[in-house]
């Protein structure tokens, strides 16, 4: 680990001003952050601890949503009355992630913010876009059996591999986030991480000098909330396929089909097509055959991931079939 100076921010103000500087980055938790230093992937020459900037209160919302700041644990958002009563896939998406030990330094914050897990971005003598752009993706005609099959590019095939950000993808959460000039700004988490395109080191749309202060839930809806990862051993691993749903059924006919996807794409996968196309309609396998066909209409293999295509439309029917059985 190459030698860095240390501050700790105490307020929100001192905490912008010091990630406004390039060679400076916020650490809560440091769960992901330090062992990429550890590795010499990222190699800031001054830490700003955020800790004592509060922001770690998990609260009601005036409209019956939820308001979990920035600086929660993840152990604290998973085990609040509120999150397993009213948002329970978000306990599941959160357990499923990682080990106790992990869960109770990581932040909500810097959850959303991990970066990939991608073999050729965690080895510096590796080629990688992301870490050093216009050295290629060393996973293209690599080791590819964990990348994306949607949204790639020709720069980057890596997956963003948090379990929490897809559950709040089809919660429809919002990340409020403020600027070194006061600034405010609120984004819907299915709009915060960028696909690679031709700028792949850019993981989300934060800019510098900007912080994550919450993540506010929606007020509860009716339905089945469900939680499936499919991986490669029973726990702590990422997700090769996982899916997270909001399902309500009345008389019959889907009312409700909230869906997002890990383990795909470079970010929490979300496609508002199959919603349109579930709503309204009877469960069938016909009809499931349709959403796995929208879902994975461009999806694209690299020899070693080509399974995940199936192993995607397997999952996805099994989660549909479980919501419907479920709700009956």
């Amino acid at each position: 680990m190459r030698p860095f100076q240390y501050q700790r921010a105490r307020t929100l103000d001192d905490a912008t001003r010091l990630v406004s500087q390039d060679s400076v980055m916020a650490i809560a938790g440091g769960t992901n952050l330090l062992d990429l230093m550890k590795l010499q992937v990222e190699t800031p020459g001054e830490l700003a601890d955020v800790n004592r900037i509060g922001f770690g209160e998990i609260e009601d919302t005036p409209d019956g949503g939820l308001r979990i700041g920035a600086l929660a644990t993840n152990t604290e958002t998973a085990v609040h009355p509120r999150v397993r009563r009213d948002y329970p896939l978000l306990t599941r998406a959160i357990l499923a992630g990682a080990t106790q030990q992990l869960r109770n330094k990581a932040t909500t914050g810097g959850n959303l913010c991990q970066r990939t897990r991608c073999f050729y971005f965690m080895n510096i003598d590796q080629p990688c876009n992301k870490r050093e752009p216009g050295s290629g993706c060393g996973a293209i005609d690599g080791v590819a059996k964990l990348h994306a099959v949607l949204g790639a590019s020709d720069q980057c095939i890596a997956t963003y591999p948090g379990d929490m950000a897809v559950a709040m993808s089809a919660l429809d959460a919002q990340v409020s986030i403020v600027s070194g000039d006061g600034g405010e700004r609120s984004v819907p988490v299915r709009e915060f991480h960028c696909l690679p395109g031709d700028t792949p080191w850019r993981d989300n749309v934060l800019e510098q000098g900007e912080i994550i202060t919450a993540v506010t839930l929606p007020a509860p809806v009716m339905g089945k909330q469900l939680y499936r990862k499919v991986r490669e051993r029973s726990s702590y691993a990422f997700a090769l396929v996982s899916i997270a749903a909001v399902v309500e059924l009345q008389h019959g006919k889907f009312t409700r089909a909230d869906l997002a996807f890990g383990g795909l794409a470079h970010k929490p996968w979300h496609d508002p097509r199959i919603a349109d196309a579930l709503i309204g309609q009877a469960p069938s396998d016909d009809l499931y055959d349709t959403a796995a066909d929208l879902l994975l209409e461009d999806a694209q293999g690299h020899g070693e991931n080509e399974f995940k295509i199936s192993l995607a439309r397997r999952t996805l029917h099994a989660v549909l079939k479980q919501a419907v059985e479920e709700a009956a």
